[in-house]
């Protein structure tokens, strides 16, 4: 929107503080909050004369915020990935992302210049997006077949590992979910001859030996595309207490562009396009027998990031995502686009699906008319160890004026009304609901969230607001710069 302070500062590169610093409390922090707030997002944008093109290209940094007693300190180390320590060596970009490519090496001669337009760039492994866990341990993850292990105490780096080495897929989405039992589920894209597959993955939740990463993993089932050589992007997917649900959306990648995008000189995104002459189509999955539904529910054309939740009740399955009737979002986080002041993203609706025989699904408007003063709805999330899929009435998000949250948004679903935290001038990421110990409601908790504020130099300060009433109960500052990051959690103590 207009008139809205430029987010450049949010978008830079900045030093990693590899020792944890003391922060400066304000207000109160309950000193039942023991544990790290963990979270994950670019932090270096350039190696030398040569820059990234896009957000998601930045190099991945690991950030922790350690929370004692209502004390908090802060630490951060970039992610010590193939990627950033040959570009660090070379000081210049030396592998692709998804919306740089990598020139061919100057040192080399025209001849090797010319052939290495012909070889396949690998894919990377920086790990930028999130921090998921398997099997009790962290590891850090974006959307190719490789993650990084991580130790949580200090934010090291210390392995890669590749999902194709356990699993035929090549990658896995950096959103999976959880069952109680800690079996975790997630997709995969595998190629082959005939194109693409879509997989769902399940990880069993035990170790067999100190070694052990992925062992055990298995594809619960393949879907096929309904064109495999122009498959659904997608980047994370939902689940029920009996379902995965996949959302095949008119996001599609040209296999053929992505394939030869070093040869024609192109960046990996410009195999990504919106066609929205395509319905979406929703997958139904059993986890129990990795049956897929001979029915396929049906929908208008909309483009999904993240979902909130889905739960089975009185026979229905119900879904609730953020979702856009267009797909913008990836053309407008360039870097370009980010550092400079102007408009927001189309405004994102909430849907509601309820499936049963039909096989055109109509959804409803979790919100009311107050929530579009707030841009769009992102960065969903919900009290999820007590109640992800399961019925449920709370959950939370960052509003989008600008191409980056500028509040923080509670829904009710109950009575379709939200609680806002937004102050001018301050920009909050992500998030993160901590459950009070022996919590009798759904919403008795506290709200984290990294909050940065362009306009001030060393500006930021970690969010502490009062899950149910939303009012702020303290903020821990940060004496040193932070980017806009993605996703995180929160891992207590003891």
């Amino acid at each position: 929107m207009k008139g809205l302070d430029t987010i450049a500062p949010l978008i830079c590169s900045i030093q990693e503080t590899p020792d944890p610093i003391p922060t400066d409390v304000q207000g109160t922090i309950p000193s039942w909050i023991n544990g790290k707030l963990l979270r994950n997002g670019p932090g270096k944008f350039e190696f030398g004369n040569t820059h990234y093109n896009h957000w998601f290209d930045g190099m991945a940094m690991l950030h922790q915020f350690n929370i004692e007693k209502g004390h908090v300190t802060y630490m951060s180390r970039f992610l010590h990935s193939d990627a950033y320590k040959m570009n660090t060596e070379r000081d210049r970009i030396m592998m692709s992302e998804f919306g740089t490519l990598a020139m061919p090496d100057p040192c080399k001669n025209i001849f090797q210049r010319f052939l290495s337009r012909f070889e396949m760039d690998k894919p990377t492994d920086n790990a930028s997006v999130s921090f998921v866990k398997y099997k009790g341990d962290y590891y850090v993850s974006t959307e190719t077949n490789f993650m990084h292990k991580v130790n949580p105490e200090n934010m090291e780096t210390l392995g890669k590992v590749d999902w194709s080495k356990f699993i035929a897929v090549n990658g896995a989405t950096a959103h999976p979910h959880y069952d109680p039992d800690g079996t975790t589920y997630n997709m995969g894209n595998s190629y082959g001859s005939k194109g693409a597959l879509y997989n769902i993955i399940s990880v069993p939740p035990e170790k067999t030996d100190a070694e052990d990463t992925l062992q055990g993993a298995r594809i619960v089932c393949s879907i096929v595309p309904a064109n495999r050589s122009h498959p659904s992007y997608y980047h994370s997917f939902a689940m029920s207490e009996n379902y995965v649900v996949f959302i095949e959306q008119p996001i599609k990648m040209d296999l053929l562009k992505i394939v030869t995008c070093k040869l024609r000189g192109k960046a990996l995104s410009e195999g990504i396009y919106w066609d929205p002459r395509q319905e979406t189509v929703f997958h139904l999955v059993s986890k129990h027998t990795g049956e897929v539904s001979s029915v396929k529910y049906h929908t208008k054309a909309i483009s999904v990031f993240h979902q909130i939740n889905a739960f089975e009740e009185d026979g229905f399955l119900v879904l609730d995502m953020c979702c856009s009737d267009d797909c913008r979002a990836i053309k407008n986080y360039l870097l370009q686009n980010l550092r400079k002041t102007g408009d927001g993203l189309d405004e994102v609706c909430l849907c509601a699906c309820t499936l049963q025989d039909q096989v055109f699904c109509q959804h409803e408007d979790l919100h009311g008319d107050d929530l579009h003063e707030y841009g769009s709805l992102e960065f969903p999330q919900i009290n999820y160890s007590q109640f992800n899929t399961r019925p449920y009435r709370y959950f939370y998000g960052c509003g989008f004026r600008h191409l980056v949250g500028d509040s923080l948004l509670k829904m009710d679903l109950q009575n379709k009304t939200l609680k806002v935290w937004c102050q001018k001038g301050f920009y909050p990421s992500e998030p993160v609901f901590v459950p009070s110990p022996n919590a009798t409601e759904e919403d008795n908790g506290v709200i984290l969230s990294v909050v940065l504020t362009p306009s001030q130099d060393k500006g930021t300060f970690l969010l502490f607001l009062d899950a149910k009433t939303f009012e702020e109960l303290g903020r821990a500052s940060v004496p040193v710069n932070m980017p806009y990051g993605f996703h995180g959690t929160f891992t207590a103590s003891g």
